[in-house]
């Protein structure tokens, strides 16, 4: 049988099937299928006009980065959460304000790189935002040359500014006391809640008064957490109870709105931003302010003197031994009126867990 050429730069897979061979083709190395076979060198005017169609100029002036967005939208490549499609928007959809009425096929430039970073450079004063911008611009363009609207873009890997390891970021007890003093009483309640269970914030929100549990010693909290899908079981310590016992009878979730309604993860986290200002609460060393989520580290604390072991609370937390620790320690260190009792708990632990290895390790 006559052996055909390939268009040039198709790539072609074999792949063994219990029916036979199948041979799968791309327009390039990478670059989206267009053709299955099984014939390793297909003929046929169908097999070329896929060919074409894949890989015609629809990159060119009339393709612009708005329709590219569009088509991104409009597609399954957006994630399945809530939450997440409306970062997504948020930041795509900023993305085709600035370099909407241009060509797509600018970022197969080098030199788009550059006009990527300048525009990233408007939120320079927010590191998170910054690299946010980047993060979404380049799940686009990933998504563009997967699908065959761009052969290439060089925006891979862009330098970062944020800095996630926020373990040394914690809510002493001096600032829930100047937030608590000014806050309205349903914020409070939000911060309190986060500084007791630990708990993300989209978990947070989302707390039912039927979750909590009696125990022999008290009572506790059973939540399944959203971002590991495992169980959570936390103790209630004396604030989470007050809590508790404040709430209104008939009201389902333990933290509400002004209006009584429930709350979402963004609103919770921006009214803690809001009174925070407000409250004058100092922002760390470095300069970062604190956030809804940096009760976690607070939460660690308190569970650490509920009798929870590192592991534990490593466990509940979805951290490492040594990181929930680190995270401790930090609390004990900005927090002196609670430190001796914090540290002498936490040395303990510490030297329980060593004393375990030894043995393990005989």
């Amino acid at each position: 049988m006559r052996k055909y050429k390939l268009p040039k730069g198709v790539h072609r897979v074999r792949r063994k099937l219990v029916s036979g061979v199948k041979y799968h083709f791309y327009a390039w190395r990478g670059g989206p299928k267009f053709w299955e076979d099984s014939l390793a060198f297909p003929n046929c005017a169908e097999f070329y006009q896929a060919y074409s169609e894949v890989t015609q100029p629809t990159r060119g002036g009339s393709y612009l980065v708005e329709n590219l967005v569009d088509d991104f939208l409009s597609s399954a490549a957006l994630p399945k959460a809530k939450r997440s499609q409306d970062d997504v928007k948020l930041w795509v959809n900023r993305f085709r304000d600035e370099f909407g009425p241009d060509s797509a096929a600018m970022f197969e430039e080098r030199a788009s790189r550059g006009e990527l970073n300048v525009w990233r450079k408007k939120w320079k004063h927010s590191p998170k935002q910054h690299d946010m911008a980047g993060v979404h611009a380049v799940r686009v363009l990933n998504w563009a040359v997967e699908e065959g609207k761009l052969k290439e873009h060089h925006c891979h890997k862009l330098k970062k500014l944020y800095k996630p390891n926020r373990s040394e970021i914690v809510w002493t007890t001096d600032d829930l006391r100047a937030f608590k003093a000014c806050a309205p009483n349903w914020v409070s309640r939000i911060l309190v809640a986060g500084c007791e269970t630990g708990l993300r914030v989209s978990d947070l929100v989302k707390v039912r008064l039927d979750q909590f549990e009696e125990t022999p010693y008290g009572r506790r909290l059973l939540c399944k957490t959203n971002k590991r899908q495992q169980m959570a079981y936390i103790p209630v310590t004396a604030a989470l109870a007050e809590l508790i016992e404040e709430t209104p009878r008939g009201q389902e979730t333990l933290l509400v709105n002004k209006r009584g309604k429930p709350l979402t993860a963004r609103w919770a986290s921006n009214q803690i931003t809001k009174w925070r200002r407000e409250a004058k609460v100092l922002p760390w060393e470095d300069g970062r302010e604190k956030t809804l989520a940096d009760t976690r580290g607070t939460a660690a604390t308190r569970l650490l003197n509920a009798d929870l072991s590192l592991r534990q609370i490593a466990t509940l937390m979805g951290w490492s031994i040594r990181y929930a620790a680190q995270v401790i320690e930090s609390y004990a260190r900005v927090s002196p009126d609670e430190s001796d009792e914090v540290l002498a708990r936490l040395d303990a632990e510490s030297a329980r867990l060593d004393a375990e290895k030894g043995r393990q390790g005989t």
